[in-house]
């Protein structure tokens, strides 16, 4: 019995030992086991933060200094056409373009076999780039009863002369988009409201914030008369009233002007002349925009403008067949609208539209061709037609009416670069512009040619086909048609 008891218990302790000695083993193994899984997971920390380094590297290196466009079809606008050439884009500017370009090694090429390069388009007036404003109802306390009455010119009803589009341009506009996909690049972008609408500028339609996008500025005024103007509440409520408006506010320009002068010539002894910033706004004004869409409009507005004493531009301009020879004595910018007249779509069929009505959907479309036949230099401006379909709809009328692609080019380009003062830095191919420029495979306004590439500023997009399908479903401007400029029974 004592041998099996010292027996058993040599075996307990045996077996405790193992115990103890297979946990201290455990124990062993754990501490190695982890260790070697630390060491296993910095290294793999180490392998992944190097190969992330290394692949931020690469792709920095793969941002390309330089972008050359090799052997495409290039239309200078201000020079002659190049058959095969390269344009080579680097800092956001043309650094040159030609037939026997050499590619440095640093630019990225693209092969520009089978494809056109045209200056980027220039939407004449707009409100591209501008937010959205929220629109509120007619009838609404916004629209009925929150604006003063006015009484008279000294009132300043719907002035906004003193305010700058470039303070309000963001690259956040959706409309943005849209416009790049048919081939836009720049814009001259004026304020959508009131009267006088406020100083406007020359923008690129891309950029990280507002003001990258500004290429020039102020660029002009715009002048609107529409119902949506301010017209119906006090004054001015008649196309009279808006006329004496107009030209009182530029005879107190002079006067202001004059008392200014005259103070800053010799002040002791004169009182200072009171600060308005609505004036300011106008004499800092390099240009005014005048609407004039029909005949009459045209005629009268040739007649009143100089009065104004500024240089200025006329838009609108559907009924302007009319009126060649007097346009072309006047040597007048012109903007010529692309939203044609048409049968609205909702129109009641049992109404007769009228012949005038008729003709002018007939003949609008041919303005554009027999401006450009006259000699007389024209610009174009979208006016709602901002998609690339539509666009294209609308330049084929034209072209169909007349009007040479030669000449829908320049008017998409350099001429209204010349308008605003900006053809030194755009509106064509040329060494040393911005880098401003519309890929194309195919010739442009041909319905089965697309938009591969548009560079704005150097920066490169590539329009999807569905952007390039789709209308923008904001900021049409309103058009001018003429149940809008029928006031009080008067007529612009």
């Amino acid at each position: 019995m004592a041998l099996r008891y010292s027996l058993e218990i040599d075996f307990r302790r045996w077996l405790s030992n193992c115990f103890v000695n297979w946990f201290a083993l455990a124990g062993h193994c754990r501490k190695k086991i982890f260790r070697s899984c630390d060491r296993y997971v910095s290294r793999l920390k180490s392998l992944i933060w190097t190969t992330g380094l290394l692949a931020g590297l690469a792709l920095r290196a793969e941002v390309p200094s330089a972008i050359a466009i090799k052997d495409a079809h290039i239309v200078t606008v201000s020079g002659e056409d190049l058959p095969k050439a390269t344009v080579l884009l680097r800092g956001g500017l043309i650094e040159d373009v030609g037939a026997q370009l050499t590619i440095p090694a640093d630019a990225w090429v693209i092969d520009g076999a089978g494809l056109t390069v045209y200056p980027g388009f220039v939407n004449g007036l707009s409100n591209w780039g501008l937010p959205v404003a929220p629109v509120a109802a007619r009838g609404t306390a916004a629209t009925a009863t929150t604006e003063p009455r006015v009484h008279g010119p000294e009132d300043r009803p719907q002035n906004y002369s003193y305010e700058r589009a470039a303070d309000s341009v963001t690259p956040a506009d959706t409309k943005l988009e849209a416009a790049r996909a048919a081939g836009f690049t720049s814009s001259a972008t004026f304020l959508d409201r009131g009267i006088f609408r406020g100083l406007g500028a020359f923008i690129d339609l891309a950029g990280e914030k507002g003001r990258e996008m500004i290429v020039a500025e102020p660029i002009g005024q715009e002048i609107s008369v529409t119902r949506g103007a301010g017209f119906g509440r006090g004054f001015p409520s008649a196309l009279m009233g808006y006329l004496s408006y107009v030209r009182q506010m530029f005879l107190d320009l002079n006067q202001y002007q004059e008392a200014k002068a005259l103070y800053a010539a010799n002040p002791v002894g004169l009182h200072r002349p009171e600060y308005d910033h609505t004036l300011e706004g106008l004499e800092e004004s390099p240009r005014l925009l005048l609407p004039a869409v029909e005949s009459q409009q045209i005629e009268r507005m040739l007649v009143f403008a100089p009065e104004l004493k500024k240089p200025f531009a006329l838009y609108g301009l559907h009924e302007a067949f009319k009126d060649i020879d007097l346009l072309k004595q006047a040597n007048v910018p012109l903007l010529v609208s692309l939203k044609w007249p048409e049968k609205p779509r909702d129109a009641d069929p049992t109404d007769v539209p009228s012949y005038r009505e008729l003709e002018l959907r007939a003949q609008a479309p041919s303005v554009p061709g027999l401006l450009a036949k006259a000699g007389v230099k024209f610009a174009f401006y979208s006016d709602g037609v901002d998609s690339a379909a539509d666009l294209k709809k609308a330049l084929k009328k034209a072209l169909d009416s007349g009007l040479t692609r030669a000449d829908a080019i320049r008017a998409l380009t350099l001429t209204p670069a010349e308008m605003y003062g900006v053809a030194d830095r755009t509106g064509s191919i040329a060494k040393g512009k911005i880098a401003n420029l519309v890929v194309m495979k195919g010739e442009a306004f041909d319905d089965k040619t697309t938009v591969e590439y548009v560079f704005v500023d150097g920066m490169q997009f590539k329009p999807s086909k569905e952007s390039q399908q789709a209308a923008p479903g904001a900021g049409r401007r309103p058009s001018l048609d003429i149940a809008e400029e029928e006031i009080d029974g008067d007529r612009l």
